[in-house]
């Protein structure tokens, strides 16, 4: 059975082909799921998260923003968006615990982008984070 961690995998990789421009990337969402044998409860899971940041990018792309010192979004690479992004969707909507998801975020990072990511996606997902809690 897949773990949350490779459910979140997956949906990065979701969001990071819908980013290219391949917006209808939520009608095959079964097939690449089925591909990395997440099923059932991790499949919901999945769905839940992709469907979530999706909807909500908008706004979390400006809380991403706001949160970015002295980077450009635009020059941000698509794996540490998508990264960003459902970390984000996870922190502010889907209200998981920051730290678990902090972790997770620079764990994708360290799996999916360069060796300047993790901690990077740290910094911009706990300046978030404590924005929220205040």
């Amino acid at each position: 059975m897949a773990t949350r961690h490779q459910a979140r995998t997956a949906v990065v990789g979701l969001l990071y082909a819908y980013d290219l421009g391949n917006e209808n990337i939520a009608k095959f969402s079964d097939e690449i799921l089925e591909e990395d044998k997440i099923r059932n409860k991790q499949r919901e899971f999945s769905h839940t998260l992709f469907d979530g940041t999706v909807e909500n990018m908008e706004m979390l792309d400006k809380e991403i923003e706001k949160h970015l010192d002295e980077w450009d979004y635009e020059s941000i690479g698509k794996v540490e968006k998508a990264i960003l992004r459902l970390g984000a969707y996870e922190i502010l909507v889907a209200k998981t615990d920051k730290a678990i998801i902090i972790n997770e975020a620079v764990e994708l990072a360290k799996e999916l982008a360069d060796e300047k990511s993790p901690k990077f996606i740290n910094g911009v997902l706990d300046a978030l984070g404590e924005e929220k809690d205040s």
